[in-house]
């Protein structure tokens, strides 16, 4: 089992930061805080980030193509994979389908640090 020791800000993609009850900055941990990482990781395109041009899945710059959903499928669960909260085993379940504007993804994964199921849903628009 691992120990998640850091926090991060509070910030869903595409939403304002948190705010803590006082007025401070939110912060993400535990599950939250895997399910914030998860979203930023498959919405962001490979080469945003200067430091790490191979981090992101771009679901995003997918939209409007010929969808090869079972590609799809194993991209995300590649790129869920490579955050230290998921467990490998049970390996995570990718349900993908797309909507008018774009995709529904929904990711079961296991928590590495409580060994619990854990349910991600969102959509990806543009």
């Amino acid at each position: 089992m691992t120990q998640q020791l850091l926090n991060d800000i509070d910030h869903w993609v595409g939403n304002d930061l948190g705010v803590s009850p006082t007025g401070d900055l939110g912060q993400a941990s535990g599950d939250t805080r895997t399910q914030q990482r998860i979203v930023r990781r498959l919405v962001t395109n490979p080469g945003e980030y200067i430091f790490h041009p191979e981090y992101g899945a771009g679901l995003p710059a997918k939209i409007g193509q010929n969808a090869d959903l079972p590609a799809l499928r194993a991209l995300i669960r590649s790129q869920v994979l490579m955050e230290d909260a998921v467990a490998r085993q049970p390996e995570p379940e990718v349900d993908l389908q797309q909507i008018n504007s774009g995709f529904a993804v929904t990711v079961r994964y296991t928590s590495a640090t409580t060994r619990k199921p854990v349910t991600l849903s969102f959509d990806v628009n543009r």
